[in-house]
């Protein structure tokens, strides 16, 4: 993901363009392939396992070779392997800036120095944006404010199935506080239980959701799109809620919602609203937990 984050920091500050950072991520993205398809060309299993292991994921919150180490098509040894086979999104970026004579060695590691300073992030943050690992990730936009544990986990498995079942090129900015959110393309679902929860998901990047999801292409945000960014939204709770169960935590979630008109959600404590850019495509998740929320 680090292609995606660096990379727009050199497109923001004039190093590249719009269209050649659109483009190098393009590159990156068509240089990666799924963990499954790698196992399956190297013979290490059989396409019908990996099917499995896909429909496995579609239910619980699992990665690809932890379901398959469990199940014991794969070792870890071999999962290792098969992850340096992924392809690595700094060293992708690097090779398309040196290849494209845009910048050398040494002028890449100056910008990485100054993209720190700028966002205030920290050695362990760089590395984690330069690994594929989406859950340490999530933790450089979160840690900075307070909270709930409960929350985190949610916004965690969220990005996940955002990275699984839309895009894996994604970009997330530092979580916020808000009292009242404001759009008028929001879908939505909400947990009662022993926690209240509201979950919303806002913004023109639902249609890039709603395509993804359902595999068709819609020519606006309409109702059918929202539909099927209900629909995401219901399988990512119903995943979050099987996992919570597990630790004695009941929740019952009501049935998605949608809103196509403007529509305001007001708070009577906090809003946790986190930034996330799918195709240079801003949405905002939204979430309220053990507050009252009214919807207008």
């Amino acid at each position: 993901m680090f292609d995606v984050y660096f990379g727009k920091y050199l497109q923001d500050t004039g190093v590249i363009t719009e269209e050649q950072y659109l483009d190098i991520i393009e590159a990156n993205r068509k240089n990666r392939v799924k963990l499954g398809l790698i196992a399956v060309a190297d013979g290490l299993i059989t396409e019908e396992q990996a099917d499995e292991i896909n429909r496995i994921q579609a239910q619980e919150d699992a990665r690809f070779g932890d379901i398959a180490t469990r199940k014991g098509y794969l070792t870890d040894s071999q999962v290792g392997e098969l992850l340096r086979k992924q392809g690595d999104s700094y060293l992708l970026l690097v090779q398309e800036l040196l290849e494209r004579n845009i910048l050398s060695l040494e002028e890449i590691q100056k910008h990485i120095n100054h993209y720190k300073k700028s966002e205030r992030f920290t050695s362990l943050d760089i590395d984690a944006l330069k690994s594929a690992d989406i859950d340490s990730v999530i933790q450089v936009f979160i840690r900075e404010m307070q909270v709930p544990a409960v929350i985190k986990d949610y916004l965690a498995l969220m990005a996940r199935n955002i990275v699984r079942f839309i895009d894996n090129k994604i970009r997330f900015e530092r979580i916020e506080k808000i009292y009242t959110y404001t759009n008028k393309y929001i879908a939505s679902q909400s947990f009662t239980g022993d926690y209240e929860l509201f979950i919303g998901i806002g913004g023109n990047g639902n249609k890039i959701i709603g395509e993804s999801y359902a595999k068709e292409v819609f020519d606006s945000i309409d109702e059918d799109c929202l539909d099927a960014v209900c629909e995401f939204i219901n399988v990512s709770n119903g995943i979050y809620a099987s996992k919570l169960s597990q630790e004695e935590v009941v929740l019952d979630m009501l049935p998605p919602t949608m809103y196509t008109d403007v529509t305001t959600i007001d708070t009577d404590g906090i809003m946790f609203l986190l930034p996330c850019f799918i195709r240079e495509q801003r949405v905002d998740i939204i979430v309220c937990m053990e507050t009252k929320w009214t919807i207008k």
